[in-house]
């Protein structure tokens, strides 16, 4: 799935999406679906934006520029900054703020990787550290 260049929120979409989240939830959960879906998502005003469930719900996960995403709805995802109706003021501190100066790719790997472009967030853990060291 290819998302347009901008400047993005990257983390759970829960923390600025308030009025929303009723609408995302539906979508994340449709009617009749054993489990959630992730992907790339419409609301109804038009607005994109991609979401992906973590590995191991809800916490906190690094990705490869060290950036911390505080997940309480177990998933991350990006949203332009231009597309938030609240106050963004702590999307630094609860995820990332990144700009793609070109259309980028989403998606999430089996095992719990996500993928924004060029930010990627683990969010599996590692069972035994002493193999990967």
């Amino acid at each position: 799935m290819t998302m347009p260049a901008g400047t993005y929120y990257i983390g759970d979409l829960c923390y600025f999406m308030h009025d929303e989240w009723n609408e995302v939830c539906g979508l994340f959960f449709p009617p009749g679906a054993k489990h959630g879906v992730d992907g790339e998502f419409v609301l109804k005003d038009g607005r994109r934006f991609a979401s992906f469930g973590t590995a191991h719900g809800d916490g906190e996960y690094l990705s490869n520029f060290r950036t911390r995403h505080c997940v309480d709805s177990g998933s991350i995802g990006c949203i332009r900054l231009e597309d938030i109706r609240e106050d963004a003021g702590d999307a630094e501190t609860l995820g990332a703020v990144v700009e793609f100066k070109e259309p980028f790719e989403v998606s999430t790997t089996a095992n719990g990787t996500i993928k924004f472009g060029y930010v990627e967030i683990e969010t599996s853990y590692i069972e035994n550290e002493e193999e990967y060291e």
